[in-house]
Formats: structure tokens, C-alpha cells, sequence
């Protein structure tokens, strides 16, 4: 018996359960064997005498702090073009599947030693036969029982993709389902039966051909196809509106159109997931029986005023500065996860990245300076201050929410975005948001390059838009401990929290590798490597459990678009 099995067949009888999300294999694991984070000793024993294991390599769970420590790398050599964009783990053959969006092809590398992944091979997306299709880029990819799912958007990215599914051992294409317009993610159920697509469906540029967002629920047996959509929520426009959901595309838009699927989590019952639609501040919930969609569930927003929930909005000050304001957070998560916690209820974990819309045919986003205000909603020195492009008038907010009585002028000012992770109830109540700790945390360890873009060391640089911008999450539990890994798009790092007590989740740790010695510029013209200045712009990120681990210790996967590098850390 190899001493992989024996691994999992001992995390049968050790408690824990891993949890994964962002190009993982699930997003609610419950199903999954227990966590397993002891070294064994040896296959078997064969002498009678008794034998002394060695120390265990890792602690035992119900003492895990979920602390990361980097252990190994992989450099695609692609700079600023996608070049690590989602990643996927296949623990039967210790292969990581890494997209690279930018090139519509996905490195396969051996992890065996997650200390020194190596490149096996290219799957190349575009290679794939599909009759009256011709393929886009490859946003998205999931895993699960030996059968690689990957979201294929059409080369007219209005028109409906497709789901490419490819054997994981010999990397063979198998098939495709059709999908609706630019499905975006995929997710397995828990139990591999069928994979669900998020269609964004985005407008084209000039904004008049706008497809309706929608997620595809496939039969992975047969490839069989059905489809949730909007369209039952178009008659109720006006109520979903009155009740926070955000539908601000150009007069004659529908729900359907309006709403874009970006992010799928499921729960490990595999009967419902939950769809983050981003532009719309809203989950949707999917019966995945009935493809249907139940509700759309508005997330409301984050009040800026409030002590603990302040922001740097002025990125010309060239200071960490992070006050309260008159302004109101749009949450407009990107990845999202979920996981059953001790109360025997389903939470959903979101990244609060925020997105605006910037088409040639229409505009939603403009500086503060330039939003009409109402005198009697600001003081005369709020006005001024916001009118200032020198200082809080370059801060990007929305002209579509805020002007209250349809006047022309606004009462409210929606900034993107709230620049935080949440934790919410399964009907979109939320219990715990993270304020102002990522900014603060971020000026603790990097106050002369505090809110620095992925491409750009500045001080300041994202102050005005969306600040360190997160983007990706990842959920593992381990023992009795439930940790939530959430990655800063623009800022880099990885931030870690405690959320066992989904209602009092604690701050862990900030890990960052970033190296701002390193000029991003100089890795633009050539003159330095792809990695030089560490890892930029951590977009996908999963977790291995112990029992699954190529090393036998719970590790983290990062998939990082800008350096186009894949880091792996272990898990303490």
C-alpha cells in the first residue's frame, strides 16, 4: 500500500474537513474526508517490538493557527497578460492545471514536489474540435473525479461559449456543452455530477448588444444541458430595484440582460449554489435540481461614516490616510465561498472586489469633482472638499445610485468599492465584514508603497479606486478551525483570517512577497523577468487538504496574473 493511500485512509478517522473555493476542485467541502494533518510514521510495521513515530511535520488541527509560509514557485514568464490566472488541483495524478487567459491555454505542471513545481505540458484550448465554434480565451477551470472542466468563451464574445472538459491523466479532450455568452467560472457539485457555468454575459463596447447573464447546469455523464435564467425577474424590476439590487444599464435594459453572473459557490448538499453578480451588489441563488433561480438577494451597503469602516480616497495627499467619509461602499464581491459552520448553518464568503461599467456606448463611473451635489444633502466645506481634483474630486463613485429624488443632483455618494472581505447568512444577511482592517494592515507593513497597484509601486496609486482591490478567496478547515485566505488584486499579498465564528472572525496574518525595490516598469520593457518583483496580482487561489497534499501538509495555491506566477505555501 503506497503511503498516499494510507494518508487518506487515516484521514477517514481524524476530524476536519477541507473547504475550498476559486478554482478549486469544490466550494463547500463538508462531503470531503476529514482534514489529516499528521505525519505518518511508515506504510506498516513489521517487527513486534514497539516503535516510536517520529515528531509530526505539522501540528495536530485543533492547534492549526492557518498561517502560510511560501515553499515553492512557478514562473510562466508571461508579464501583465494573464499568465496565472486560475488554478486547479487533480489529486489523483498531483497535477496543477494553471489557466493562462491572455494565451487560451492551460500549463500543466507536476506538483509532486510542491517546493518545485515543474512544467509537465500545454493544453492549447483553441486545438479542440467543436463544430460551429471558434474559441476565445479560457477564463476558468475546475476539477473533480479525474474530469477537467474549462469555461470557454466564443471569439464574439456576445455569442454563447462553451465547457470544454478534458481527462486529467492523459489530458485528452472528451467534449463540450454549450453554455450561455462569456461563462466566466466553473464549479463542480461536491459530488461531481454536474458542473455549473456563471455566463456574464457583458455587453459590446457601443452597449447594443447587451446578452442576458445566466448560469448552465451540466449533466457531467451525458453533457446535457440546462439553463437558469433571469427572465421571470424582468416583470419585477422596479421591486428588486426598491429593494437595493443595483439594475443601472441604459433605459430599455432587463433584469436578464442587466444581471452578470461572475462567481459560483455550492453547498455541499449540492442542491443550491450561490451566484455572485457583481455590477448588481447581489447574490443570486440557484436550485441546482430545478434550474431555476430562487431570489436575488441585494447586499446593501457599507456605511463609510461609520468609526471602523474608513478609507484613503485621496490618492494626492501621497500618505496612508484613512479617515471615515460621507460615502456609501458598494460590496460587488467577486470569488465567493461558502462552508457550513458550527451552528449547522450554510455562510457565503465574499471578496469584495467592486467593478463599474466603462463602454463606449455607456458610462457609469466619474470623478467625485465632477458629480452634481445637493447643497442641502453636503456642507459647503464637504462640497468643497469634494470638489477638489487635487485631493477627494479624483475618487471614483457612480452617477448611476445616489440621486434620491431624481433631480439631477446627488444626496448620496456610492464609492467603489468597500474594500473588505464579508460573511453572510444564506439569505444575504450579513454577519461580519472586515471595515477598514485591510488598508490599515497594509499601512502597518507597506506605508511607502500603501495602495501601489500591481503594476505600478506609486504610494496612492489605488487610493482613488477601489484601494488594494480584493479579489480572490480560498476556505480550508482545519481540526475545529475554519481559515479564510483572501488575496489583494492590486496591492499583492495574501490576507488571513479565522472565521470558525463566522459572526467574530479574527484577523490571522498578511503575507506578501512583493518586492518593491523592483520597478514593475523595468519588467515591462524586458529588462528583468516576469517574477522579478515577486508575485503581482493574485487573481486564483485554492486550498489542498493534508490528506490529498503531494507532501502530506494542507498547502495553498495562488495563481497571480500579472507576474504570471503559481506560489505555493504551506498551511500551519
Amino acid at each position: 500500500m503506497n503511503s498516499k493511500l494510507n494518508k487518506k485512509l487515516l484521514a477517514l478517522a481524524i476530524s476536519g474537513v477541507l473547504l475550498t473555493a476559486c478554482g478549486s476542485d469544490d466550494n463547500d467541502d463538508d462531503d470531503l474526508p476529514p482534514q489529516d494533518v499528521v505525519t505518518l510514521p511508515g506504510d506498516e510495521v513489521t517487527e513486534p517490538a514497539p516503535v516510536t513515530p517520529p515528531a509530526p511535520t505539522t501540528p495536530p488541527a485543533a492547534q492549526a493557527s492557518g498561517e502560510i509560509t511560501q515553499i515553492g514557485r512557478y514562473s510562466s514568464g508571461i508579464y501583465d497578460d494573464g499568465g496565472a490566472e486560475i488554478v486547479a488541483f487533480d489529486a489523483s495524478s498531483d497535477k496543477l492545471f494553471v489557466v493562462n487567459s491572455g494565451t487560451a491555454s492551460i500549463d500543466v505542471l507536476d506538483l509532486k514536489d510542491p517546493a518545485n513545481p515543474q512544467k509537465l505540458t500545454t493544453i492549447d484550448v483553441t486545438a479542440a474540435s467543436v463544430s460551429g465554434f471558434n474559441a476565445g480565451g479560457a477564463n476558468s477551470i475546475a476539477i473533480s473525479n479525474g474530469k477537467l472542466a474549462v469555461a470557454v468563451e466564443n471569439d464574439d464574445k456576445q455569442a454563447n461559449g462553451q465547457v470544454y472538459f478534458y481527462n486529467t491523466d492523459s489530458l485528452t479532450f472528451e467534449g463540450a456543452a454549450a453554455t450561455g455568452a462569456l461563462p466566466d467560472m466553473v464549479a463542480f457539485t461536491p459530488n461531481g455530477e454536474y458542473v455549473l457555468s456563471a455566463n456574464e454575459g457583458e455587453p459590446n463596447d457601443d452597449y447594443d448588444n447587451d446578452p442576458e447573464g445566466s448560469v448552465s447546469i451540466i449533466k457531467v455523464s451525458d453533457m446535457s444541458v440546462r439553463t437558469a435564467d433571469f427572465s421571470a425577474f424582468n416583470q419585477n424590476i422596479q421591486s428588486l430595484k426598491d429593494a437595493g439590487v443595483r439594475i443601472t444599464g441604459p433605459v430599455g435594459t432587463t433584469v436578464a440582460q442587466d444581471v452578470e453572473p461572475e462567481y459560483i459557490t455550492i453547498d455541499r448538499n449540492n442542491s443550491t449554489a450561490y451566484v455572485a453578480l457583481q455590477e448588481n451588489n447581489a447574490l443570486a441563488v440557484v436550485d441546482i435540481t430545478n434550474a431555476e433561480i430562487t431570489a436575488i438577494l441585494p447586499l446593501g451597503y457599507k456605511d463609510h461614516s461609520l468609526g471602523g469602516n474608513g478609507l484613503d480616497a485621496d490618492k494626492n495627499d501621497k500618505a496612508a490616510n484613512i479617515v471615515t467619509q460621507p460615502f456609501l461602499g458598494m460590496y460587488q464581491p467577486d470569488a465567493i465561498a461558502s462552508f457550513m459552520a458550527d451552528d449547522g448553518k450554510t455562510y457565503i464568503v465574499t471578496a469584495n472586489e467592486g467593478d463599474g461599467r466603462d463602454y463606449d456606448g455607456y458610462v457609469d463611473e466619474v470623478d467625485l469633482k465632477d458629480l452634481p451635489l445637493d447643497e442641502a444633502a453636503f456642507t459647503s466645506n464637504q462640497r468643497a472638499l469634494f470638489a477638489d481634483g487635487d485631493g477627494l474630486g479624483d475618487l471614483t463613485v457612480t452617477n448611476a445610485t445616489g440621486d434620491t429624488d431624481n433631480d439631477g443632483k446627488f444626496e448620496e455618494i456610492y464609492v467603489y468599492v468597500s474594500r473588505s472581505f464579508s460573511i453572510w447568512d444564506e439569505n444575504g444577511r450579513q454577519v461580519f465584514d472586515s471595515g477598514d482592517q485591510f488598508e490599515q494592515k497594509v499601512k502597518e507593513v507597506a506605508a511607502d508603497n500603501f495602495n501601489a497597484s500591481n503594476d505600478k509601486n506609486s504610494i496612492d496609486n489605488r487610493s482613488d479606486n477601489k484601494g488594494p482591490e480584493p479579489e480572490g478567496v480560498a476556505l480550508i478547515k482545519l481540526g475545529s478551525k475554519v481559515f479564510a485566505y483572501i488575496g489583494l488584486e492590486r496591492q499583492g499579498g495574501i490576507m488571513v483570517y479565522d472565521i470558525t465564528d463566522p459572526a467574530q472572525a479574527s484577523f490571522v496574518q498578511y503575507s506578501s512577497n512583493r518586492d518593491f525595490t523592483v520597478d514593475p516598469e523595468d519588467i515591462e520593457s524586458g529588462s528583468l523577468s516576469a517574477d522579478a518583483a515577486g508575485d503581482l496580482g493574485p487573481e486564483g487561489m485554492l486550498t489542498i487538504s493534508a490528506a490529498d497534499s503531494p507532501n502530506g501538509k494542507p498547502l495553498l495555491v495562488v495563481g497571480n496574473e500579472v507576474s504570471g506566477t503559481t506560489t505555493i505555501y504551506e498551511i500551519r
